[in-house]
């Protein structure tokens, strides 16, 4: 009878070990789940008179904390195309994405993304985010101080329209003016035009509308004026971040340009 008691103990402590290792599983697979989580796909969209290269420095600090990346080239060759280009992109991609335009980038975004469900977050970086119907040029003339004019352009013909490209001599001022000249003139000779008909080209119905947003502001930008950009920001309720920088804010402050774009990441996760 002595033995019961005993046996009693033994059971309840078997139970109570059981308990606790179940336990342990359960908070161990909870853990494997939340770090097994996918992080969104990050689309890297360059502008005009660029290439996806601008974007190596965001790639490898993207990367280095686990992002997938994808930085297309963008076709240039007019809104509408080089949007259902992007969104071609986009729609390839198994999972959320987190969509990021540069200059021009930025009204592509805005078209390609417009009804995408995949895509979580947009982030503009010194970029166009146009209205419904709105083109560029008078984007680029709703406040003084851009310093793309006419002069500043070199136009070479196409078989089917006309390239615009910045001239060498004003590249370094316009575009990157708190780069090196040399890095400037490296940029200036592998640029990639964009067709000038995309000036006029009217934007669709904008999706930042119903994404979510986040701008960051060059605020020393000599081709997207700041206070362009900063209008343009509010109007789309972005959350916004000034950097002191040229036009080319994810070269000259990369690092404040991936963590804007990870905490878009993480707010929309």
């Amino acid at each position: 009878m002595s033995l019961f008691p005993s046996i009693r103990r033994t059971l309840v402590s078997v139970v109570v070990t059981l308990v606790a290792l179940a336990g342990v599983a359960t908070a161990a697979s909870a853990h494997d789940a939340l770090s097994s989580t996918p992080k969104p796909t990050v689309v890297l969209v360059h502008g005009a008179f660029a290439d996806a290269s601008g974007w190596n420095g965001v790639v490898e600090r993207l990367q280095s904390e686990g992002y997938p990346v994808l930085a297309p080239s963008n076709p240039l060759r007019g809104l509408e195309l080089d949007a259902a280009y992007i969104r071609s992109v986009v729609d390839s991609v198994d999972g959320p994405v987190v969509l990021v335009g540069h200059s021009y980038g930025g009204a592509v975004i805005t078209n390609a993304a417009t009804g995408a469900p995949n895509v979580r977050a947009l982030v503009y970086v010194a970029a166009f985010a146009p209205d419904l119907d709105e083109n560029l040029a008078d984007l680029l003339a709703m406040n003084p101080g851009s310093h793309l004019s006419e002069e500043a352009l070199i136009f070479r013909p196409h078989p089917t329209g006309v390239d615009g490209y910045v001239h060498p001599d004003a590249f370094h001022d316009v575009f990157a003016q708190d780069l090196s000249t040399e890095q400037a003139a490296v940029m200036a000779a592998t640029q990639r035009p964009g067709d000038a008909a995309t000036l006029s080209d009217h934007s669709a119905t904008p999706a930042w509308r119903t994404i979510p947003s986040w701008y960051v502001v060059a605020a020393s930008d000599h081709l997207i004026p700041p206070a362009t950009q900063r209008f343009m920001a509010e109007r789309a309720g972005s959350v916004t971040v000034e950097v002191p920088t040229s036009h080319v804010a994810m070269i000259s402050d990369a690092d404040a340009v991936t963590d804007v774009i990870i905490g878009a990441a993480m707010a929309t996760g």
